[in-house]
């Protein structure tokens, strides 16, 4: 299938009867609500529920394999390959499918708030509360913007067209398909909405790099003073809530990119994890729950339609998505300056790493490469408990290029712009998983704010002995017996014991590094 070919098909699509193209976030409710693919919640948020699928399905995403991408993508277990020929096929099924359907929707937009360097995107789906999603994540251009808008990528959602791993060449009835060459992403057989939102972060981090950009997965606020805060972490680690703050101007939750210019964020809304939510706990994200936000798999009282958040039937991965509107304190248009301040998060369920530790460089870039943390349940399927893993860059599942790209690029600019690394642990203390109990979420922002205050800079440490971390003593709001995990633990041989296999899972991971500086290498944990 040329270009041509192409293009033709996806015009036929778009000029049928049955398209409704860039409907009103009102219009969509009501399609949402008349066509019974959800429900509304008390607050005025739509409602809807995904299937089996209730994560991502990594080992049903694939890039194809051509000549734009074959000597770039670091192919692997992430990044498992594709034959042209079977994605050229399944696209042709997709688009035949979609032009069956009664109606179908199209979102035109952008990822990417800075304008010099966005992306022009459109978003076609076969669900209506899927393309209120798309409407509410990514950033809705004005109506001067629209009449000239020219997308350079397509996403293209059929959930219920599902593949047949015999004859269409797929790992199962899901599949996520990059076409680099086609400027196409095409999603079959999930309902699940996160797949729409990370395959464009996925496509961003493979363009933005050739432009000297770093893409990252971290959320990114602003102090009164304009100094500029960065949360690097996986899905569960607090990237949203630790973001939200009521004291700080918030630029994004999940998604940004660092340029010469400074930071911006690649969407234009927020996909929170709202597993066990409170307005007591986390205000910002428990009221910018209204009329337009799109709540996923949450359950719901049928008669009051208050969604209970503590409920985890369907799934712990319950999310909640919304434009960044709905929160009072952002940043508009979403660009900051560079970061004074970077923080990755970890939700070890070890029980062993320090709450808050302040990071060398060679210490920042050993962490960022490893991208230690606990998978946490629901995030993907299968995962119903915490597991040990390594991320590189905080996200590797959405890294096309080698690691070691998005690294030196990031060490490079900690160097240039003078910024402080912190290592904080959102998981758990006093034993692990099963055992201890999830560090408090007062105590976690207690450190966040001495961080980003600059309390820590000159503070007396301790240095960890089996993870060779510098530990403050004493953080303001923060007993000082949990700085120290061992403290906390009854049982010291056994958290000696947790502490060291950790460390042995950090050297066995980071063999795959060997190309690094030795100063790098040698900047993880110290015991052998």
């Amino acid at each position: 299938m040329n270009m041509v070919m192409k293009s033709s098909l996806l015009e036929e699509l778009l000029s049928g009867n049955n398209v409704k193209k860039n409907l009103s976030v009102a219009q969509l409710v009501e399609k949402v609500l008349s066509r019974k693919e959800g429900l509304l919640s008390d607050t005025g948020a739509v409602l809807a529920t995904t299937g089996k699928y209730t994560g991502r399905s990594p080992e049903d995403k694939f890039i194809v394999k051509d000549t734009f991408s074959e000597g770039k993508v670091d192919w692997g277990k992430v990044n498992q390959p594709i034959d042209k020929e079977i994605f050229e096929k399944l696209y042709k099924k997709v688009i035949q499918h979609l032009k069956s359907q009664n109606e179908i929707f199209v979102f035109e937009g952008f990822a990417g708030a800075d304008e010099n360097y966005r992306l022009p995107i459109q978003v076609i789906n076969e669900f209506a509360w899927h393309n209120l999603f798309a409407k509410q994540l990514f950033i809705r251009p004005t109506e001067e913007q629209l009449a000239s808008h020219i997308p350079s990528f397509t996403v293209i959602s059929a959930p219920t067209f599902k593949a047949d791993p015999s004859i269409d060449g797929t790992n199962s009835e899901a599949f996520i398909l990059i076409s680099f060459e086609h400027r196409v992403i095409l999603i079959g057989g999930t309902e699940y909405a996160g797949e729409i939102k990370k395959s464009i972060f996925s496509i961003m981090n493979f363009l933005l790099p050739e432009k000297n950009i770093l893409p990252m997965h971290c959320s990114a606020n602003v102090g009164k003073e304009g100094d500029v805060a960065l949360f690097f972490g996986l899905s569960g680690t607090g990237k949203t809530t630790l973001s939200a703050d009521p004291y700080r101007l918030l630029v994004g939750d999940d998604e940004h990119a660092w340029s010469s210019s400074g930071v911006f964020n690649i969407e234009g809304g927020c996909y929170a994890k709202c597993i066990n939510l409170s307005e007591e706990k986390e205000p910002q994200i428990f009221n910018a729950i209204k009329f337009g936000a799109v709540l996923e798999n949450v359950v719901m009282d049928e008669i009051t339609r208050k969604p209970n958040f503590d409920n985890t039937t369907l799934t712990e991965n319950t999310r909640a998505a919304y434009p960044l509107e709905h929160i009072d304190n952002i940043v508009n248009p979403s660009i900051a300056g560079h970061p004074n301040t970077i923080i990755f998060l970890t939700a070890d369920a070890s029980g062993t790493l320090p709450p808050i530790s302040k990071l060398s460089k060679e210490q920042a870039m050993y962490h960022f490469l490893s991208g230690y943390t606990s998978k946490l349940a629901g995030t993907e399927r299968g995962v119903t408990e915490p597991q040990a893993t390594f991320s590189a860059c905080f996200g590797a599942p959405f890294l096309p290029l080698e690691p070691a790209t998005y690294a030196k690029m990031l060490g490079e600019k900690i160097d240039q712009y003078h910024t402080n690394v912190f290592l904080i642990n959102t998981g758990w203390t006093g034993g692990s998983y099963g055992i201890g109990s999830r560090i408090k979420l007062s105590y976690t922002r207690a450190m966040v704010h001495a961080a980003l205050e600059g309390e820590l800079n000159n503070v007396e440490t301790i240095k960890d002995e089996i993870f060779g971390l510098e530990i403050p003593t004493h953080v303001a709001g923060v007993p000082d017996n949990v700085l120290i995990p061992k403290n906390t633990w009854t049982d010291k041989t056994a958290y000696e014991k947790q502490a060291k296999d950790l460390a042995c899972q950090f050297h066995e991971n980071f063999k795959k590094f060997s190309h690094v500086s030795p100063e790098i290498a040698q900047a993880g944990p110290t015991f052998q």
